[in-house]
This record gives C-alpha cells, sequence and structure tokens, in this order.
C-alpha cells in the first residue's frame, strides 16, 4: 500500500534523511517530515527517528509541541521509533539525569554495563528472536544489523522481539502499546542492508487498525 502518508517525525534530532531514502528505495512515495500536531495526526505510519542525548530530544519534542501527539496517535496506528527514538518510547531515560520519557512501552533507558568492552556499541551485531512479531517474520538467527548507542532498554521480556549481546543481552526491537503497534528498533535499520530493510517494509505492510496482541 504505496499511497500511505508515512510521516517521519522533525523535531530537531533525527537522520531523517537517510530514514527516508530506505524507504523510498522499497517503494514508498508518500513519506513527509512532520514537525507540528497536525502533521502527526493526519499520518497514516510514524516514524520516530533520534540521534544525540535523550534529555535534549525529550525538551526538543516538549518545546515543539509534539509529546502528547505522539502519546495520543501512537495508540492509533502503527509506530516506529529508530535508536535514540526507541528509547524515547520508553517512561525515562537516566542519560546524565533522570528524565521522563513518552511512556508509551513499560521500562527505562540506562548506560550499558559492558566491563572490557568498548562503548558506544558500535558496528554490526547479531539478532536472536526472543517474542516473534510481525517484524521478525523472515527472519533468522545470526541475522546482523548496525548499531550505535551507548544506553539500552530495561524492560520485561513480553516486550522484547530482539536482542543482541555486548557484554550482556541488549533488546534490539521492541513492542508495545494496547494493540502492540508500537515497535522500537536500537540499530539503525536503514543502514543494515538487506536485514534492515526488510524490517522497514514489514513495518510499512504492517495493517492500519492493527487488532493483535502483544505476543
Amino acid at each position: 500500500m504505496t499511497d500511505q502518508k508515512i510521516a517521519i517525525i522533525d523535531y530537531g534530532a533525527g537522520n531523517l534523511f537517510s530514514v527516508k531514502n530506505a524507504l523510498a528505495y522499497l517503494g514508498y512515495d508518500n513519506i513527509i517530515f512532520v514537525s507540528n500536531s497536525d502533521g502527526i495526526v493526519e499520518a497514516d505510519k510514524l516514524i520516530l527517528p533520534g540521534v544525540g542525548a535523550f534529555p535534549d530530544a525529550m525538551r526538543m519534542l516538549s518545546e515543539r509541541g509534539l509529546t502528547e501527539a505522539i502519546k495520543t496517535e501512537a495508540q492509533n496506528k502503527p509506530m516506529l521509533g529508530v535508536c535514540l527514538g526507541m528509547q524515547l518510547l520508553f517512561e525515562k531515560s537516566y542519560e546524565f539525569a533522570e528524565t521522563q520519557g513518552l511512556g508509551l512501552i513499560e521500562g527505562y533507558v540506562d548506560r550499558i554495563d559492558a566491563p572490557g568492552l568498548k562503548i558506544p556499541h558500535i558496528g554490526w551485531n547479531d539478532l536472536e528472536i526472543v517474542n516473534e512479531s510481525p517484524l521478525t517474520e523472515g527472519l533468522t538467527e545470526g541475522d546482523r544489523v548496525y548499531f550505535v548507542h551507548s544506553y539500552k532498554a530495561m524492560t520485561p521480556d513480553k516486550n522484547i522481539s530482539l536482542i543482541t549481546h555486548h557484554g550482556q543481552p541488549i533488546p534490539a526491537l521492541v513492542r508495545g502499546g494496547e494493540n502492540g503497534q508500537i515497535h522500537g528498533a536500537q540499530f539503525h535499520p536503514e543502514k543494515s542492508g538487506a536485514v534492515g530493510l526488510g524490517i522497514l517494509k514489514r513495518f510499512l505492510e504492517l495493517p492500519l487498525e492493527s487488532k493483535g496482541e502483544n505476543p
């Protein structure tokens, strides 16, 4: 369904064009950058990218009046958070200072604890399936994607679709929301070759009114 309106949320902390280019490569051309609540309401699907620090990102979302619109619309349509955008989906983060997040998925964000390993965690790493979801279809153990991050989500296993390992298990793909239609990727699917493009494609193919439950 290429005529659906896909909104990439522009709040000053996202790698917007690499995500848009990946979506266009998959054949989706109705892609808009939105920086106001009206654009979020009008979209069929939402993508929240992000690079940088959690407190700064939450401040910028708030300053642009986007926070409440995201919280409301994410309950009604599929949403994907990418990298920092995934972390913003959780209740809070301890990056620099305790900061409230969007609260769309249960849990919090804390620094990776990996003694003897380099932080940030940068590069390609293997995936392991924890709970199958619409975005994991077709994946196999050991598929690799590209990460750049120093913080990780702490959330119940029921919310975790994929994990990777960097000194400890790290949630790589999460799922939440009443209908299980809120997803978050800690890795960069737009920079992860065929595996990442496949995950993006499955997100784009999600039904607009998902009735399934979060497994």
